[in-house]
C-alpha cells in the first residue's frame, strides 16, 4: 500500500500543495500532522508507523516533512528500512523500493556520518585547545554567590507561606524549581 504523510507547521497553513502531488500518484491513505517539525512529537506519524506494514511505501512530498536534520532522517528511514517499509520523497525523487534509491539514500547516509565525525574532531580539537590555555569549560561547581546572598530572604520568603513557590522565583528571578530548591537547602 501507498501511504502518504503530509504536515505543515500551523493550523493555519495550507496542506493543499502536499495533498495535490499525492493525489497525483494515487496515495491510497493520507495521515496529517498539523505540528512544527522541531517537535518530537507527531501523533499521525505515530499512527501511519502503526499503520503500515512491511511491503507498504510510506510518501513524503519532500524529506523535511519527516525530519528536520540529515542524523534524525537517516535514523528514520533505517527504520522503516529494518521493517520492510520503503519511502519515497517525491521532491527529492528518492525511493528506497529501486536500487537508485537506496544508493542516493546511502550517500545521504555517508555524508551525514562524516559530517558528524568533522563536528566530533572541531569539538574534540577546541576542547583541548581551551584546557591547554587553562580552562575546563563546564557549569560552574555549587551555588552562584548570587543565590548564596539572596537565600536568607528566599528561604525567609518559603518559611512565611504569604507566596507561592512560582511567586517567590519570579520576584527572585530564580530560573527553575530546582535552582530554587537548592537554595532553601543550602546550609
Amino acid at each position: 500500500m501507498i501511504i502518504g504523510y503530509a504536515r505543515v507547521s500551523k493550523f493555519d497553513q495550507n496542506l493543499d500543495l502536499q495533498i495535490d502531488a499525492f493525489n497525483k500518484i494515487g496515495i491510497e491513505k493520507i495521515f496529517v500532522d498539523k505540528v512544527s517539525g522541531v517537535k518530537s512529537e507527531k501523533p499521525q506519524l505515530n499512527k501511519l508507523l502503526d499503520f503500515t506494514r512491511q511491503g507498504d511505501t510510506l510518501t513524503v512530498w519532500r524529506l523535511d516533512r519527516v525530519g528536520k536534520t540529515t542524523v534524525g532522517l537517516i535514523k528514520f528511514v533505517t527504520e522503516l528500512n529494518e521493517k520492510g517499509i520503503h519511502f519515497k520523497s517525491i521532491s527529492e525523487n528518492i525511493d528506497t523500493s529501486s536500487a537508485s534509491g537506496k544508493l542516493i539514500f546511502q550517500i545521504f547516509y555517508v555524508l551525514a556520518e562524516h559530517e558528524r565525525n568533522v563536528l566530533i574532531e572541531r569539538t574534540n580539537a577546541g576542547l583541548k585547545s581551551a584546557r591547554e590555555r587553562g580552562k575546563n569549560g563546564g557549569r560552574p561547581k555549587g551555588m552562584t554567590e548570587k543565590y548564596k546572598k539572596i537565600a536568607p530572604l528566599v528561604k525567609a520568603s518559603y518559611e512565611s507561606m504569604d507566596l507561592s513557590v512560582e511567586e517567590i522565583m519570579k520576584a527572585f528571578k530564580i530560573g527553575s524549581k530546582t535552582t530554587f530548591y537548592k537554595i532553601i537547602n543550602l546550609k
